[in-house]
């Protein structure tokens, strides 16, 4: 297994030396004015062939190994375990770190969990309930879904809503594929589906012929309700979502490369991992054959105020609701060159600088032109949600170069987010 550094190998484990996390989280937020800085968090799926553009070191592709598959994502602000078949025990888990030590942020919110996320969200869920990635593929991904609550609780998991954005700063190159495949076309059967998984081994099962692609374009996005069948395409994509990691692959060949049934009902109770009653029916069958689909899931970007005249723009660029629910949302700021801001958000966020470089509350953020995998970074911050309440200065250091910042939330952070359609407004 090649590295191309070791920088993080002289930071402590804190859970390994038995140390209280609490103290240190304190201590943390002290030194950071309530921020907390993250370590990149790297995932592989065996199953995927990486695009290339998280900026990690091309030496590091296969650093898992070469059977776990290319890390073709990135995780942040993440107390989710990723559900990968022969994974590493924190895989998915994003990193504090402070100093010469370091621990999981998830252990961070469980020692203080309203200080960090907020009393409402503790309350609710006693988690941070969410987290976002970016996903970068050299090709479509096979079309597939993402449980809701009522089929996840079957396996003991919880269902996922995703937004997506297309960050221009990732995406110098479309790759293979920029199209995405949305939903079923509105003729689609039931027994269509149902005929589709049937013939799984008797070459392509003919999923894609009852869908239809849309082509991608930097600087855009799409929310994706639970049930919904989607092939994403080949932009590398910013992804805020639920904190679950369940999904199930109704495309059995994809590029020539099959796709093992395993996939399909790796998140199906054993009993009805042949059923394929049961398989159609974990469908949001209304939703996916919805004629209007483009219309109900489309999303632009939406200034949250006019501000641009005074060296900022912060703007919604994934927002709406997904069965009258507000999961996440997220945001995209704009520093000018030379310019500040103070942003005060509805609650906490985690937050990775895409362009250009400064200070957030005093601390350094930059968006780094290479990564390691081993290798600590500037460009990610946890913002708790005293900090966010209380406004975060950020700075552009730059004299020619705009800072550009992705942050997310937590549900229903914010009642007046936009909904879907309000770019059009």
């Amino acid at each position: 297994m090649q590295t191309a550094t070791t920088q993080t190998r002289d930071i402590r484990d804190l859970a390994t030396l038995g140390g209280d996390v609490g103290t240190a989280v304190d201590a943390a937020l002290e030194r950071g004015a309530g921020l907390l800085r993250l370590a990149p968090c790297w995932v592989p799926r065996s199953f995927l062939h990486p695009g290339l553009r998280l900026k990690l070191d091309p030496r590091d592709t296969y650093a898992y190994g070469l059977s776990r598959g290319g890390i073709d994502e990135r995780w942040f602000g993440s107390t989710t375990e990723a559900a990968n078949e022969g994974r590493v025990k924190d895989e998915g888990l994003s990193y504090v770190v402070d100093g010469d030590q370091r621990f999981t942020l998830r252990d961070a919110v469980a020692a203080r969990g309203a200080k960090l996320i907020g009393q409402r969200l503790w309350d609710q869920y006693g988690r941070w309930p969410v987290y976002s990635k970016f996903f970068d593929n050299m090709g479509a991904i096979p079309m597939h879904m993402h449980q809701d609550a009522e089929h996840a609780a079957l396996v003991g998991r919880e269902g996922k809503p995703e937004g997506y954005y297309f960050p221009p700063q990732h995406n110098h190159t479309a790759n293979a594929f920029p199209h995405t495949f949305f939903g079923l076309s509105p003729c689609t059967r039931k027994a269509d589906v149902r005929k589709a998984l049937a013939r799984w081994e008797e070459g392509d099962n003919g999923i894609l012929d009852h869908s239809a692609a849309y082509r991608l374009k930097p600087g855009t996005g799409w929310l994706v309700g639970p049930g919904i069948l989607h092939a994403p395409g080949s932009l590398c994509t910013y992804e805020p979502q639920w904190g679950s990691d369940v999904f199930s692959i109704y495309q059995n060949l994809i590029d020539g490369r099959s796709v093992e049934w395993d996939l399909l009902v790796k998140d199906v109770p054993a009993e009805k991992s042949r059923d394929l009653d049961h398989l159609v029916g974990q469908l949001d069958w209304e939703a996916n054959v919805d004629p209007d689909v483009k219309a109900n899931h489309y999303l632009e970007p939406v200034l949250v105020a006019d501000t641009l005249d005074q060296g900022y723009g912060d703007r919604w660029v994934v927002y709406g609701r997904v069965k009258a629910r507000q999961w996440f949302t997220a945001r995209e700021l704009t520093v000018d060159p030379g310019a500040s801001c103070r942003i005060v958000d509805p609650g906490a966020t985690s937050l990775v600088v895409v362009q250009g470089e400064g200070r957030a509350n005093g601390l350094s953020i930059r968006s780094p032109a290479m990564i390691g995998f081993h290798e600590l970074t500037q460009d990610e911050l946890f913002v708790s949600d005293v900090a966010a309440r209380a406004g975060v200065v950020y700075e552009n250091s730059s004299p020619t170069e705009a800072l550009v910042i992705l942050r997310y939330f937590g549900p229903e952070a914010d009642p007046t987010a936009p909904e879907v359609g309000a770019h059009r407004s």
